[in-house]
């Protein structure tokens, strides 16, 4: 209930990585674009919400980054939208951000396959767990999810709603 009070009264509801999951716990997420990590995107729909292939997404006063690097992205979308393009230009000098990856494998999208199969697996258990919560907090909120099956092997994690 802190989550929701909260978000009540913000300019702004900014969530990162998988805390897209608490701000669905709370009942925020329905009828929300949103995104989150890729390895939990496909629970999206479990809190009823619209999922979205993007590193940032922006949804009213919500902005959602898909992972903890698009953290960045999204804080410089906050900055610009509270403060303007100049003051999130600034930001972005100050702290240096100029990515240049070393490999082409930040995203299930760009990593091999063999890669992207080894980084679910080894976080399998913890899925797993994430998606019993996920049906219980549905549940909770009068959301169907008898359709959404476990889907965590297709593509990005994804169903195909």
């Amino acid at each position: 209930s802190w989550v929701r009070t909260q978000a009540a009264g913000a300019r702004c509801v900014f969530s990162v990585c998988t805390g897209a999951l608490i701000l669905g716990a709370a009942g925020l997420l329905k009828g929300r674009r949103a995104t989150t990590h890729w390895a939990s995107f496909h629970l999206l729909p479990f809190f009823g919400a619209i999922p979205v292939d993007e590193r940032v997404v922006k949804h009213e006063n919500f902005v959602f980054a898909a992972g903890v690097t698009a953290g960045i992205d999204a804080a410089l979308h906050v900055a610009a939208d509270l403060c303007g393009d100049e003051v999130a230009k600034a930001v972005r000098l100050y702290m240096q951000y100029a990515p240049e990856p070393l490999f082409d494998s930040g995203s299930p999208k760009t990593a091999p396959p063999a890669m992207v199969e080894a980084a679910r697996g080894s976080a399998n258990a913890i899925t797993a767990k994430r998606e019993q919560t996920a049906r219980r907090v549905a549940k909770r909120l009068g959301i169907d999810v008898t359709h959404l099956g476990v889907v965590r092997d297709a593509p990005f994690g994804r169903s195909s709603l």
